[in-house]
Formats: C-alpha cells, sequence, structure tokens
C-alpha cells in the first residue's frame, strides 16, 4: 500500500499511473501502522494530507473520463468486459486512478450479484426473517409481545426484491456516469492484442482499443444433464428470485449457499423442502462442525428432509396434471434408488463461467472447464502457459472464488497493478457468508483444511470456540444459538480460519477477514477493545480464549492504528 508519508507525491503518481508501492507494516522510528489504508492514528495531519490530492484526481478524471495520464494512441486506457460488481468495482477505482475507462455490458448493469442473486435473495431473506420472528409464538411470549396473526402477499414480496434490484442496480450506473466511465452497450469480443468489438444483434459492430482489458463477465446457474427447465416447476436461482409460486413441496437439488438461502426462505413462507445432495452430508462446503451445528438449527426444526449420496438423474416438469419427477440414483453405484413426486424443483447446483464468445481462439487462450485461466495477479495465461500481455480476468470467470465481493477485490487489485504498484489478493482473507437466519459466515481454512495444512508444513494447529449462549446481546434478543470457532497456529499465533454461525454472523466476520488480511496474530488482537453489550464480544471472547505457545512475542505496547 502507498504510504501518507509519501502524501506529498501521490497525486502525480496517480496522474502517472506509475509510484513505487512503499512498505506498509511500519515507518521510520518503528510505529506501526494499518496495512489496509496506511495510515498513522497518532497523527491526524498525516490522514488528512493524502485526501485532497486523490479528491482533486477524481474530480478530473469525471471532467475527462479519467483522461489524467491520456491514453497513449489507445482509445481508453482500460476497457472492462462485464458490468456486474467486478467489473464496476474495477472501473470506480480506474477513474480515480486517472485512467480513460469504458465497460461494456451486453445485459444490465449490476450483473447476477445485483439482479439475480445477492442483492433480491437478501430482500427475500428479509422477508422470511421477519415471518419466522412472528411465527415463533414461544419466542414472542420470551420478549413480552403477542402476535394476533400473520400472513404474507407472495406478490408485494417479489415486488420488494424487484424494486431492491432495481434500486441497486441504478445506484452503481450512476456512480459510474458520474465519474465519467463510458458505458457501452453489447456484447464485446477480444479479437486482437489490445482490441475489442462490440456491438448488439442487428446493429453495425464497433471496435475499440485498449492499453488494458479485464474480463469480468461473471457466470450462470449451472444444470447438470437430464434435468429440464421450464422456469415454472422446475427452476433455476434465477427464476426462483421472481418468486411467481410458493409451492407447497418443493425439492432443492443442492445443499450449498444457495439451496440453504432458498430453504429459508420457502420454509418460511410455508413450503416444505426436501434437499437432494450427491455427496454424503447435507452442506459439504462448510467447516464440517459448523455443517452439523447448522443441521441441527436450521434443517431438523423445519419441515425439511433429505437425501443424501445421490444425483438428480433425471427431472421432468409438471404438465398435464401430473406432478414433477425427480429419478434419485447412488452417486457411486449410479443404481435407481427411487423417484420423487414434488409440485417444484429448484436446481441450486452451483454456477458455471460465462465465457463462450469472448474471442479467447483470437489471442490463444483455451478455457478450463468454461474458466479462463489465470495466475496469482489475474493475469490470463494463454495455451503455452505464458502470460497474455495487457489482458486480465476476475471474478466468476476466473473461478478462484466465486463471490461477487471477491471479484470487486479483484479488480481493484489489477487496477493497482496496471498503475504500476504491485499487488497480490489474498484470497484466504476473503469471507463468506450464508444469510439464513441464523447466518453463517466464513473465512480462511476450515478444520480438516488447516490439519492437512499443518500435516504437510510440520507445524501445530490449535483450536477454541465460544458460544453465543454466553453473549449478554445474543441472549437479550433471546437467540443465543451459535458458535463462534478460531483456528490458529499454536506455535506463531497465525490466524488460520474463522467460523460463525449465530446472530449477524455475516457481519462479525469481517473482523476476523480483516486481522488475516493484516496478518494480525490472536496474541495482538486479544487486546483490542469492544463496545459492550454488542455481539462483537463474541470474537473478543473466541480471541482472548487462544493460547499460543509461550516464547511467542507480542506487541501490545506499540501505538496500533484504529
Amino acid at each position: 500500500m502507498q504510504s501518507t508519508a509519501a502524501a506529498s507525491v501521490s497525486a502525480s503518481a496517480i496522474a502517472s499511473g506509475g509510484g513505487a508501492r512503499s512498505e506498509p507494516a511500519r515507518r521510520p522510528g518503528g510505529l506501526r501502522v494499518c496495512g489496509l489504508r496506511g495510515e498513522s492514528p497518532a497523527c491526524p495531519s498525516l490522514r488528512i494530507s493524502q485526501a485532497p490530492a486523490r479528491l482533486a484526481v477524481a474530480r478530473a478524471a469525471a471532467a475527462t473520463n479519467g483522461a489524467v495520464a491520456g491514453s497513449g494512441g489507445f482509445d481508453y486506457d482500460l476497457v472492462i468486459i462485464g458490468a456486474g460488481v467486478g467489473g464496476h468495482g474495477a472501473a470506480l477505482h480506474a477513474v480515480e486512478e486517472g485512467l480513460k475507462t469504458a465497460i461494456i455490458e451486453g445485459d444490465v448493469v449490476g450483473g447476477t450479484c445485483v439482479n439475480r442473486g445477492c442483492v433480491p435473495s437478501k430482500a427475500l431473506l428479509a422477508v422470511s426473517g421477519r415471518m419466522r420472528e412472528l411465527h415463533d409464538e414461544h419466542h414472542m411470549k420470551s420478549l413480552g409481545l403477542q402476535v394476533s396473526s400473520t400472513g404474507y402477499d407472495r406478490q408485494a414480496v417479489a415486488d420488494h426484491a424487484n424494486n431492491l434490484a432495481s434500486k441497486i442496480r441504478s445506484n452503481l450506473t450512476n456512480s459510474m456516469k458520474a465519474l465519467g466511465v463510458d458505458i457501452l452497450t453489447g456484447v464485446g469480443t477480444i479479437v486482437g492484442k489490445q482490441k475489442v468489438r462490440y456491438g448488439k444483434v442487428g446493429f453495425p459492430e464497433k471496435e475499440i482499443t485498449a492499453r488494458n482489458i479485464i474480463i469480468a463477465t461473471g457466470s450462470t446457474p449451472f444444470v447438470p444433464k437430464g434435468i429440464e427447465i421450464d422456469g415454472k416447476t422446475v427452476f433455476t436461482s434465477d427464476h426462483a428470485l421472481k418468486l411467481e409460486s410458493v409451492p407447497d413441496w418443493i425439492a432443492i437439488v443442492g445443499s450449498g449457499y444457495i439451496g440453504l438461502e432458498f430453504s429459508d426462505v420457502y420454509t418460511a413462507l410455508g413450503s416444505e423442502v426436501t434437499f437432494v445432495e450427491a455427496l454424503d452430508q447435507l452442506m459439504p462446503g462448510f467447516d464440517p462442525e459448523i455443517a452439523k451445528l447448522a443441521q441441527r438449527v436450521l434443517i431438523n426444526p423445519r419441515k425439511i428432509d433429505y437425501h443424501t449420496g445421490v444425483f438428480a438423474s433425471k427431472i421432468t416438469p409438471a404438465k398435464d396434471g401430473k406432478p414433477v419427477l425427480i429419478e434419485l440414483i447412488d452417486a457411486k453405484t449410479k443404481e435407481h434408488k427411487e423417484t420423487l413426486e414434488v409440485d417444484a424443483a429448484l436446481i441450486a447446483t452451483g454456477r458455471a463461467p460465462f465465457t463462450k464468445g469472448l474471442g479467447l481462439e483470437n489471442i490463444n487462450v483455451v478455457t478450463q472447464r468454461g474458466f479462463v485461466p489465470v495466475d496469482e495477479r489475474m493475469r490470463v495465461m494463454d495455451a503455452d502457459g505464458n502470460v497474455v500481455p495487457n489482458l486480465y480476468c476476475i471474478g466468476d470467470a476466473n473461478g478462484k472464488l466465486m463471490l461477487a465481493h471477491a471479484a470487486s477485490a479483484q479488480g481493484i487489485s489489477v487496477v493497482e497493478q496496471i498503475s504500476g504498484r504491485d499487488h497480490i489478493l489474498n484470497h484466504l482473507s476473503i469471507p463468506a457468508a450464508c444469510f439464513t437466519h441464523p447466518e453463517i459466515s466464513m473465512v480462511g481454512l476450515t478444520e480438516p483444511q488447516a490439519r492437512e495444512k499443518a500435516d504437510k508444513e510440520g507445524f501445530e494447529i490449535s483450536v477454541v470456540k465460544t458460544s453465543f449462549k454466553a453473549n449478554t446481546k445474543a441472549l437479550a434478543e433471546n437467540e443465543g444459538d451459535g458458535i463462534a470457532k478460531l483456528i490458529y497456529r499454536s506455535d506463531t499465533g497465525e490466524i488460520l480460519g474463522v467460523h460463525i454461525l449465530g446472530l449477524h454472523a455475516a457481519d462479525l466476520i469481517h473482523e476476523a477477514s480483516n486481522a488475516i488480511a493484516l496478518g494480525t496474530r490472536v496474541q495482538d488482537i486479544k487486546f483490542a477493545v469492544h463496545a459492550h453489550p454488542t455481539l462483537s464480544e463474541v470474537l473478543d471472547e473466541l480471541f482472548k480464549a487462544a493460547k499460543v505457545n509461550s516464547g511467542v512475542s507480542h506487541s501490545v505496547n506499540e501505538p496500533v492504528a484504529a
């Protein structure tokens, strides 16, 4: 990160797209600074000295579409193919860095997350959370509340999700326009080195040149062979978010993030749910201990049953008065096990990269299972294993970590490199969350992954846990179900992973993810102060419970940035 000690040269460095990257860890004299911002809390004048320079650059960029440094004979310094969350984050950072920027979008701004994913699903989950609370008579009575009756208007719920997506989509579009990003409508294709062609069907195509190109085309729902989608009774998350119906009995194929969240929505609205999972346990991507507790809290008490270790080899939509038919086969032997008859089926078997038609063959790039191959700096690799100059790929299209905020972080990292400052994103520091009730969140390694790493590298790990039942704020809410789990190196105090199930787990995880990003050890973070009474004290107790081998020093007496 660029230090504030170099604030006097930051404006020129940004404008020219260059500037060396200074070490973020310490300043002369040993004063520690925040590795994310490069600031000293002990000297407010240092903190504000950089702001006017960056603001001036952003204003100049907005007036000239980022062309502070000039494009060197190219139409643009940066062209981004795909205007989802990843492309949007890269575009805004690029303009701030003085780069003349365009973004190409063949569908609608916001991509999957805003229009068919994270955003509308959270609107539905907000409704399911309220419904669960109102339906829980014991919970209401314990708080001294009485609720006579509850119900919902399906269309109003669907409108809430759609309106939220429209609002966020408008916000993203306006933010790019305000900074002068050129939004080009059409499908983008790479036609050669630093050349992109774009256009809409039935209209003339245009060709532009760019010093750098970022592929940010995202993903689409993955539908296995043998499954027939009609969008009404057999559908993907794209269709489910429209909430055109609430079936009495729905099968959800896949028990990952998407399936688990939709089970929360459907059961809250009155549906019965059957999970179909190919692996031997539900929620296979979660830490096993967290998954076991989640099953006890999120599955067993609800109208949910499940089949594990089976494939849905064939799914036929409902028609002519017949129900949806799901043929199940054993995942190992492939022998037929049974046929389910349900009202609807949601296919939540993951997502596939949307990379067809990008023209990658024009630059000797071959996808791997549809994903664009990249190195640790998101630089695209060709069929011979060489870096393709000036070409990057971020987000779901590269498959490193299929999360919207990971795509945005990758995009910002790429812009840092384009601007002359080397940057490698630590993907183990990127958190993930499942917005069920209660929520699940995680960052870093699961316990089995950490133990495997420890065995290979020859160190020991320790695991500590704390319960929400010991947290005052959780008890005040009558929401004591949940735990937090810390996995760390007992010899150095390095944080390897943190997993949380409980009230507002998705918000709590960021203290842990930032600690991993900054390299903060448990023996240091345990001295951080948390407001009382708050849910954040769950992590406070977690870090305080960690014991590091004697002889490993901490730096409690050194000034630490906020």
